[in-house]
């Protein structure tokens, strides 16, 4: 494979960006793709931020043609639990025609499909035929704080000007099947904290006297959905559209997410969906109210019998068009104050967030990315949106005026955020030759 050598090197750093103890490897990868796309003839530069650097490269200008803002982030997740990769996470290893790796999917391997598209039409016509510009952060799994405080600086919003933005951070339907997204999901997090005693306690000398935080915290969390999983939170769904019948029956179309199929991929007994829609239509469009952790007492070897004195709940909401992050989680915390029993005290924390987006999936550079997808893959793309959050991208269409068009190559089975996140080869270089595709028909159109 033409282009191993390239993402493996890429794979290789451990760039996580939540861990301190990876600072100098998330700076280390920044440079990389700097040198990367210099050698390409890019004006490549680092940006310093309080966290960790962004990284702006353009292309030689072309004068009349277009300009693409194409983004992306070089940072990943933490690997826990080690123990249940398969090869070491950063020690890129290809199985099966799959290379595994943290970021092999999420989001370096579509990072170097588009950078390597760029190299294979340099070398094939000697230049790029319209302009580019690439956008790589290095805090997008940890809320992207640097990149929306950089896309506020009017020197930014100059540098970064474009006609229209590129996403590769999302899914595909099946190997066969491209998915077009034209919209992605907004998010909040917030952490609940519940106090009881100010030591831990003996459970049998205390126990049925003192109120426990962790079950406490259990029945406030239980309070959040009903019996049909609708979200209890009063004025949660203030503002939320239905959905459109034509998405609906778009959505029956797209492989492998009727109920049956989302239930085996994820190996549940059955899918717990809220009740009078699909699982493929509560992924896409209805917005959700999850644990994502607990936390409280003792969890090691063998038993402690103790009242702990607290419990803490990670908690994330993915919001759809008409709700706003901060209202929602102003929201969340009077439900939780109202449920709030008097023999404890909690702690609400808000954490970051993002708004959802949508674009216009008909405009003239949605109709040529879906060319591109349909050039590529030989079958037409499924029209969809993302379950997932890229908080960033509403501020920078906001910010820069431009639709952002999302054309990802994610498959449902690359274990993204998981253990032996993977990627498949062939798709790739097919990402590789779609990325060819739409500079070059980007190029055709009118800017």
């Amino acid at each position: 494979m033409a282009h191993l050598d390239d993402l493996t090197e890429f794979l290789s750093i451990p760039s996580v960006s939540a861990e301190p103890k990876h600072a100098a490897d998330v700076d280390r990868c920044a440079d990389y793709l700097v040198g990367k796309l210099s050698s390409l003839g890019f004006s490549a530069k680092k940006y310093k931020t309080d966290i960790h650097p962004i990284v702006v490269a353009h292309s030689p200008r072309v004068e009349g043609k277009p300009t693409v803002l194409i983004y992306g982030h070089y940072d990943v997740m933490p690997i826990d639990p080690i123990a249940a990769w398969q090869s070491p996470p950063f020690e890129p290893t290809v199985r099966e025609g799959r290379i595994y790796a943290r970021g092999a999917s999420d989001d370096k391997g579509e990072i170097m499909a588009h950078i390597l598209g760029a190299q294979e039409l340099i070398e094939e016509q000697g230049s790029l035929p319209l302009n580019v510009t690439y956008l790589f952060e290095g805090e997008e799994e940890r809320g992207s704080y640097s990149l929306q405080e950089f896309l506020k600086r009017p020197e930014a919003q100059k540098e970064l000007a474009c006609d229209i933005i590129v996403v590769s951070d999302t899914g595909m339907a099946a190997p066969d099947v491209p998915s077009f997204s034209y919209g992605l999901k907004g998010v909040c997090c917030f952490e609940l904290e519940i106090f009881g005693p100010k030591m831990d306690l003996h459970s049998g000398i205390f126990g049925g006297a003192v109120a426990n935080p962790i079950t406490t915290l259990c029945e406030m969390l239980a309070t959040t959905h009903d019996e049909n999983g609708r979200i209890t939170v009063e004025g949660f769904y203030d503002g939320v559209s239905e959905i459109a019948d034509w998405e609906k029956e778009s959505w029956k179309r797209v492989p492998g997410m009727s109920d049956a199929e989302l239930a085996d991929l994820t190996g549940v007994p059955a899918l717990r969906t809220e009740k009078g829609y699909t699982g493929a239509e509560c992924v896409y469009a209805r917005p959700t109210f999850e644990p994502n952790g607990i936390v409280g007492g003792y969890v090691g070897e063998g038993s402690k019998t103790v009242i702990p004195t607290h419990a803490v709940a990670k908690i994330s909401c993915r919001l759809v068009p008409g709700q706003d992050p901060v209202d929602i989680m102003r929201k969340v915390e009077a439900h939780f104050k109202k449920v709030c029993p008097p023999s404890v005290r909690m702690k609400f924390t808000m954490q970051h967030a993002g708004d959802a987006y949508m674009s216009d999936p008909h405009s003239p550079f949605g109709k040529v990315a879906q060319r591109a997808l349909e050039e590529t893959f030989g079958n037409p793309p499924v029209l969809v949106r993302e379950g997932g959050s890229i908080p960033v991208v509403a501020s920078m269409s906001k910010l820069l005026g431009k639709d952002a068009l999302f054309l990802g190559l994610d498959l449902p089975d690359a274990r993204i955020h998981s253990p032996n996140e993977n990627m498949r080869l062939d798709i790739f270089e097919k990402g590789i030759a779609m990325a060819k595709a739409l500079l070059r028909l980007m190029s055709e159109v009118k800017a």
